[in-house]
Protein backbone atom coordinates (compact mmCIF):
# COMPACT_ATOMS: atom_id res chain seq x y z
CA UNK A 1 0.00 0.00 0.00
CA UNK A 2 0.99 3.62 -0.49
CA UNK A 3 2.05 4.84 2.96
CA UNK A 4 2.05 8.48 1.84
CA UNK A 5 -1.55 8.26 0.67
CA UNK A 6 -2.52 6.36 3.81
CA UNK A 7 -1.14 9.23 5.89
CA UNK A 8 -3.14 11.67 3.77
CA UNK A 9 -6.29 9.77 4.70
CA UNK A 10 -5.28 9.65 8.36
CA UNK A 11 -4.73 13.41 8.25
CA UNK A 12 -8.31 13.88 7.01
CA UNK A 13 -9.48 11.95 10.08
CA UNK A 14 -7.59 14.08 12.59
CA UNK A 15 -7.77 17.48 10.87
CA UNK A 16 -11.13 17.65 9.06
CA UNK A 17 -13.17 15.13 11.03
CA UNK A 18 -11.81 15.43 14.58
CA UNK A 19 -10.42 18.99 14.37
CA UNK A 20 -7.58 18.04 16.71
CA UNK A 21 -5.56 20.94 18.11
CA UNK A 22 -2.11 21.07 19.65
CA UNK A 23 -2.02 20.00 23.29
CA UNK A 24 -5.27 18.05 23.26
CA UNK A 25 -5.34 14.62 24.87
CA UNK A 26 -6.13 12.12 22.10
CA UNK A 27 -6.92 8.46 22.80
CA UNK A 28 -6.80 6.00 19.89
CA UNK A 29 -8.65 2.81 20.86
CA UNK A 30 -8.01 -0.21 18.67
CA UNK A 31 -7.43 -3.96 18.55
CA UNK A 32 -4.92 -6.13 16.75
CA UNK A 33 -7.17 -6.57 13.68
CA UNK A 34 -7.23 -2.84 12.89
CA UNK A 35 -3.95 -1.76 14.45
CA UNK A 36 -2.32 -0.66 11.16
CA UNK A 37 -5.01 1.98 10.63
CA UNK A 38 -4.81 2.97 14.30
CA UNK A 39 -1.06 3.56 13.99
CA UNK A 40 -1.59 5.85 10.98
CA UNK A 41 -4.25 7.84 12.82
CA UNK A 42 -2.11 8.12 15.96
CA UNK A 43 0.85 9.32 13.89
CA UNK A 44 -1.30 11.93 12.14
CA UNK A 45 -2.58 13.19 15.51
CA UNK A 46 0.99 13.39 16.81
CA UNK A 47 1.91 15.53 13.79
CA UNK A 48 -0.61 18.07 15.10
CA UNK A 49 1.28 18.19 18.42
CA UNK A 50 -1.47 16.42 20.33
CA UNK A 51 -0.79 14.26 23.39
CA UNK A 52 -1.50 10.86 21.88
CA UNK A 53 -2.14 7.56 23.64
CA UNK A 54 -2.90 4.38 21.72
CA UNK A 55 -4.39 1.34 23.43
CA UNK A 56 -4.97 -2.14 21.98
CA UNK A 57 -7.56 -4.54 23.38
CA UNK A 58 -8.89 -7.89 22.27
CA UNK A 59 -11.61 -7.51 19.62
CA UNK A 60 -15.07 -7.51 21.15
CA UNK A 61 -17.30 -10.51 20.39
CA UNK A 62 -20.17 -8.44 19.00
CA UNK A 63 -20.80 -4.85 17.98
CA UNK A 64 -22.19 -2.96 20.94
CA UNK A 65 -20.14 -4.82 23.56
CA UNK A 66 -18.32 -2.78 26.20
CA UNK A 67 -14.57 -2.12 25.91
CA UNK A 68 -12.14 -3.29 28.60
CA UNK A 69 -12.63 -1.49 31.93
CA UNK A 70 -9.19 0.09 31.68
CA UNK A 71 -10.04 1.42 28.22
CA UNK A 72 -13.37 2.79 29.45
CA UNK A 73 -11.55 4.61 32.26
CA UNK A 74 -9.05 6.10 29.81
CA UNK A 75 -11.90 7.31 27.60
CA UNK A 76 -13.11 9.52 30.46
CA UNK A 77 -9.77 11.38 30.47
CA UNK A 78 -9.56 12.19 26.75
CA UNK A 79 -10.48 15.29 24.79
CA UNK A 80 -10.76 13.27 21.57
CA UNK A 81 -11.37 9.52 21.15
CA UNK A 82 -10.85 7.78 17.82
CA UNK A 83 -11.84 4.11 17.63
CA UNK A 84 -10.44 2.07 14.72
CA UNK A 85 -11.79 -1.27 15.98
CA UNK A 86 -12.97 -4.55 14.50
CA UNK A 87 -16.20 -4.54 16.53
CA UNK A 88 -18.00 -1.28 17.20
CA UNK A 89 -18.06 0.17 20.71
CA UNK A 90 -20.15 3.09 19.48
CA UNK A 91 -23.28 1.94 21.29
CA UNK A 92 -21.49 1.04 24.52
CA UNK A 93 -22.11 2.66 27.88
CA UNK A 94 -18.43 3.63 27.92
CA UNK A 95 -18.87 5.69 24.74
CA UNK A 96 -21.98 7.37 26.13
CA UNK A 97 -20.22 8.33 29.36
CA UNK A 98 -17.20 9.67 27.47
CA UNK A 99 -19.25 11.98 25.25
CA UNK A 100 -21.33 13.08 28.24
CA UNK A 101 -18.00 14.00 29.82
CA UNK A 102 -17.22 16.24 26.84
CA UNK A 103 -15.04 14.01 24.67
CA UNK A 104 -15.32 14.18 20.89
CA UNK A 105 -15.72 10.65 19.55
CA UNK A 106 -14.90 9.37 16.06
CA UNK A 107 -15.91 5.79 15.28
CA UNK A 108 -13.98 3.85 12.59
CA UNK A 109 -15.19 0.26 12.47
CA UNK A 110 -13.40 -2.39 10.37
CA UNK A 111 -11.44 0.37 8.66
CA UNK A 112 -8.79 -0.93 6.24
CA UNK A 113 -5.62 0.57 4.81
CA UNK A 114 -7.41 0.81 1.45
CA UNK A 115 -10.13 2.96 2.98
CA UNK A 116 -7.47 5.48 3.97
CA UNK A 117 -6.62 5.79 0.28
CA UNK A 118 -9.96 5.95 -1.52
CA UNK A 119 -13.72 5.97 -1.08
CA UNK A 120 -15.99 7.66 1.41
CA UNK A 121 -13.22 9.20 3.52
CA UNK A 122 -12.63 11.65 0.68
CA UNK A 123 -16.13 13.13 0.80
CA UNK A 124 -16.81 16.85 1.07
CA UNK A 125 -17.76 16.75 4.75
CA UNK A 126 -18.18 20.50 5.12
CA UNK A 127 -20.29 20.66 1.97
CA UNK A 128 -22.59 17.86 3.13
CA UNK A 129 -22.80 19.05 6.73
CA UNK A 130 -25.72 21.42 6.20
CA UNK A 131 -27.74 18.74 4.40
CA UNK A 132 -27.01 16.18 7.12
CA UNK A 133 -28.00 18.63 9.83
CA UNK A 134 -31.17 19.54 7.93
CA UNK A 135 -32.08 15.87 7.71
CA UNK A 136 -31.52 15.57 11.45
CA UNK A 137 -33.83 18.53 12.03
CA UNK A 138 -36.50 17.01 9.81
CA UNK A 139 -36.37 13.81 11.85
CA UNK A 140 -36.70 15.78 15.08
CA UNK A 141 -39.65 17.84 13.85
CA UNK A 142 -41.68 14.85 12.65
CA UNK A 143 -44.28 12.85 14.54
CA UNK A 144 -44.21 9.79 12.29
CA UNK A 145 -42.09 8.24 9.56
CA UNK A 146 -43.20 5.81 6.90
CA UNK A 147 -40.76 3.78 4.83
CA UNK A 148 -41.71 1.86 1.69
CA UNK A 149 -39.68 0.05 -0.96
CA UNK A 150 -40.43 -1.73 -4.26
CA UNK A 151 -39.32 -4.95 -2.54
CA UNK A 152 -42.26 -4.86 -0.12
CA UNK A 153 -41.23 -2.75 2.86
CA UNK A 154 -44.11 -0.86 4.46
CA UNK A 155 -43.46 0.26 8.02
CA UNK A 156 -44.39 3.18 10.24
CA UNK A 157 -42.26 4.62 13.04
CA UNK A 158 -43.36 6.94 15.84
CA UNK A 159 -41.02 9.90 16.33
CA UNK A 160 -42.96 12.46 18.35
CA UNK A 161 -40.85 14.14 21.01
CA UNK A 162 -37.61 12.54 19.86
CA UNK A 163 -34.53 14.54 18.82
CA UNK A 164 -32.95 13.93 15.43
CA UNK A 165 -29.20 13.40 15.27
CA UNK A 166 -26.75 14.56 12.60
CA UNK A 167 -23.46 12.70 12.22
CA UNK A 168 -21.83 14.61 9.35
CA UNK A 169 -18.38 13.05 9.58
CA UNK A 170 -17.19 15.97 11.71
CA UNK A 171 -16.97 16.08 15.51
CA UNK A 172 -15.55 19.49 16.38
CA UNK A 173 -17.55 20.38 19.51
CA UNK A 174 -17.31 18.94 23.05
CA UNK A 175 -19.48 15.85 23.37
CA UNK A 176 -19.90 15.47 19.61
CA UNK A 177 -19.99 12.04 18.02
CA UNK A 178 -19.65 10.91 14.42
CA UNK A 179 -18.81 7.75 12.54
CA UNK A 180 -16.59 7.55 9.48
CA UNK A 181 -17.44 7.49 6.70
CA UNK A 182 -21.17 7.48 7.24
CA UNK A 183 -22.43 11.08 6.89
CA UNK A 184 -25.65 9.94 8.52
CA UNK A 185 -28.76 11.45 10.09
CA UNK A 186 -30.72 9.30 12.50
CA UNK A 187 -33.28 9.21 15.27
CA UNK A 188 -34.31 6.80 18.02
CA UNK A 189 -37.99 5.85 17.49
CA UNK A 190 -40.46 6.19 20.31
CA UNK A 191 -40.22 2.86 22.11
CA UNK A 192 -42.98 0.46 21.13
CA UNK A 193 -44.24 2.33 18.05
CA UNK A 194 -42.60 0.69 15.03
CA UNK A 195 -45.09 -1.44 13.08
CA UNK A 196 -44.94 -3.20 9.72
CA UNK A 197 -42.86 -5.27 7.35
CA UNK A 198 -39.28 -4.45 6.37
CA UNK A 199 -37.44 -6.10 3.48
CA UNK A 200 -33.71 -5.51 3.84
CA UNK A 201 -32.08 -5.88 0.43
CA UNK A 202 -28.88 -3.84 0.78
CA UNK A 203 -26.41 -4.87 3.47
CA UNK A 204 -26.03 -5.80 7.11
CA UNK A 205 -22.51 -4.58 7.92
CA UNK A 206 -22.52 -6.09 11.41
CA UNK A 207 -22.37 -9.75 12.40
CA UNK A 208 -19.88 -10.36 9.55
CA UNK A 209 -22.76 -10.49 7.06
CA UNK A 210 -21.99 -7.66 4.60
CA UNK A 211 -23.80 -7.23 1.27
CA UNK A 212 -26.96 -9.34 1.27
CA UNK A 213 -27.13 -12.22 -1.18
CA UNK A 214 -30.86 -12.52 -0.63
CA UNK A 215 -33.36 -10.32 1.21
CA UNK A 216 -33.92 -10.52 4.93
CA UNK A 217 -37.57 -9.93 5.87
CA UNK A 218 -38.53 -8.80 9.35
CA UNK A 219 -41.95 -8.31 10.88
CA UNK A 220 -42.04 -5.54 13.47
CA UNK A 221 -44.76 -5.08 16.09
CA UNK A 222 -44.91 -2.81 19.13
CA UNK A 223 -41.41 -1.57 18.42
CA UNK A 224 -39.70 -4.96 18.25
CA UNK A 225 -38.82 -7.62 15.69
CA UNK A 226 -41.24 -10.52 15.96
CA UNK A 227 -39.93 -12.67 13.10
CA UNK A 228 -37.03 -12.83 10.66
CA UNK A 229 -36.96 -14.79 7.42
CA UNK A 230 -34.43 -15.27 4.63
CA UNK A 231 -31.38 -17.37 3.87
CA UNK A 232 -28.14 -17.84 5.76
CA UNK A 233 -28.10 -14.18 6.79
CA UNK A 234 -31.41 -14.53 8.64
CA UNK A 235 -30.13 -17.68 10.33
CA UNK A 236 -27.04 -15.78 11.52
CA UNK A 237 -29.24 -13.10 13.07
CA UNK A 238 -31.40 -15.69 14.81
CA UNK A 239 -28.33 -17.48 16.16
CA UNK A 240 -26.92 -14.28 17.65
CA UNK A 241 -30.25 -13.35 19.20
CA UNK A 242 -30.65 -16.83 20.66
CA UNK A 243 -27.30 -16.47 22.39
CA UNK A 244 -28.71 -13.60 24.46
CA UNK A 245 -31.55 -14.12 26.89
CA UNK A 246 -32.58 -10.48 26.66
CA UNK A 247 -35.67 -9.09 24.87
CA UNK A 248 -33.78 -5.83 24.28
CA UNK A 249 -31.95 -7.42 21.33
CA UNK A 250 -35.21 -7.20 19.31
CA UNK A 251 -35.74 -3.50 19.98
CA UNK A 252 -36.09 -1.16 16.99
CA UNK A 253 -33.48 1.31 18.16
CA UNK A 254 -32.69 3.58 15.26
CA UNK A 255 -34.00 4.95 11.98
CA UNK A 256 -31.23 6.36 9.81
CA UNK A 257 -30.30 7.54 6.33
CA UNK A 258 -26.88 7.34 4.70
CA UNK A 259 -25.74 10.53 2.94
CA UNK A 260 -22.16 10.09 1.69
CA UNK A 261 -21.99 10.81 -2.08
CA UNK A 262 -18.62 9.02 -2.24
CA UNK A 263 -20.38 5.79 -1.19
CA UNK A 264 -22.62 5.13 -4.20
CA UNK A 265 -22.84 1.33 -3.83
CA UNK A 266 -22.92 -1.36 -1.19
CA UNK A 267 -19.47 -2.95 -1.37
CA UNK A 268 -19.03 -4.87 1.89
CA UNK A 269 -16.97 -2.22 3.67
CA UNK A 270 -18.58 -1.69 7.07
CA UNK A 271 -18.53 2.10 7.06
CA UNK A 272 -19.23 2.46 3.33
CA UNK A 273 -22.43 0.45 3.62
CA UNK A 274 -23.67 2.57 6.53
CA UNK A 275 -22.98 5.76 4.60
CA UNK A 276 -24.11 4.48 1.21
CA UNK A 277 -25.91 7.45 -0.33
CA UNK A 278 -29.70 7.27 -0.16
CA UNK A 279 -30.03 4.11 1.91
CA UNK A 280 -32.42 3.88 4.86
CA UNK A 281 -31.48 1.56 7.67
CA UNK A 282 -32.79 0.38 10.99
CA UNK A 283 -30.61 -0.18 14.04
CA UNK A 284 -31.76 -3.07 16.20
CA UNK A 285 -30.73 -3.30 19.85
CA UNK A 286 -29.38 -0.34 21.86
CA UNK A 287 -31.12 3.02 21.48
CA UNK A 288 -29.91 4.81 24.62
CA UNK A 289 -26.85 6.37 22.93
CA UNK A 290 -29.14 7.94 20.31
CA UNK A 291 -31.92 9.34 22.49
CA UNK A 292 -33.87 6.19 23.36
CA UNK A 293 -34.12 4.25 26.60
CA UNK A 294 -33.03 0.69 25.71
CA UNK A 295 -29.60 -0.84 26.29
CA UNK A 296 -29.01 -4.23 24.68
CA UNK A 297 -26.01 -6.59 24.72
CA UNK A 298 -25.73 -6.49 20.92
CA UNK A 299 -26.60 -3.93 18.23
CA UNK A 300 -26.63 -4.16 14.44
CA UNK A 301 -27.87 -2.17 11.45
CA UNK A 302 -29.65 -3.39 8.32
CA UNK A 303 -30.05 -1.43 5.06
CA UNK A 304 -32.58 -0.95 2.27
CA UNK A 305 -31.35 0.02 -1.19
CA UNK A 306 -34.29 1.86 -2.83
CA UNK A 307 -36.31 3.37 0.01
CA UNK A 308 -38.93 6.07 0.01
CA UNK A 309 -39.05 7.93 3.33
CA UNK A 310 -41.98 10.11 4.34
CA UNK A 311 -42.03 12.32 7.42
CA UNK A 312 -45.56 13.35 8.37
CA UNK A 313 -46.53 12.76 4.75
CA UNK A 314 -43.66 14.78 3.24
CA UNK A 315 -41.46 12.72 0.93
CA UNK A 316 -37.84 13.52 1.85
CA UNK A 317 -36.30 10.53 0.06
CA UNK A 318 -37.84 8.91 -3.01
CA UNK A 319 -36.44 5.65 -4.38
CA UNK A 320 -33.10 6.45 -2.77
CA UNK A 321 -32.89 10.09 -3.93
CA UNK A 322 -33.21 13.06 -1.57
CA UNK A 323 -35.89 15.58 -2.48
CA UNK A 324 -34.89 18.58 -0.36
CA UNK A 325 -31.43 19.39 -1.77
Amino acid sequence: MDSVQEMKGASIVVETCAAIEAGEDVLVVSDWQVSDVAERVAAAAKERDANVTMTLMDPREYDGNEPEESVAAAMLEADVIITPVHRSITHSEAAAKATENGARLISMVKFTDEQLIRGGLYADYEGMREHCEEMGRKFGEASEARITTPQGTDVTVGLEGQDGNAHPGIADEPGAFTALVHIEANIAPVEGTTEGTVVFDGAIPNLDIGVLEEPVVMEMEDGAVTSVEGGTEAKTIERVWNEHDDPAVYNIAQLAVGMNPECPDFNGWFSNDHGRYGNVHFGIGTSSNLGGTTRAPVHFDAMMAEPTLELDGEVVLEDGEFTFF
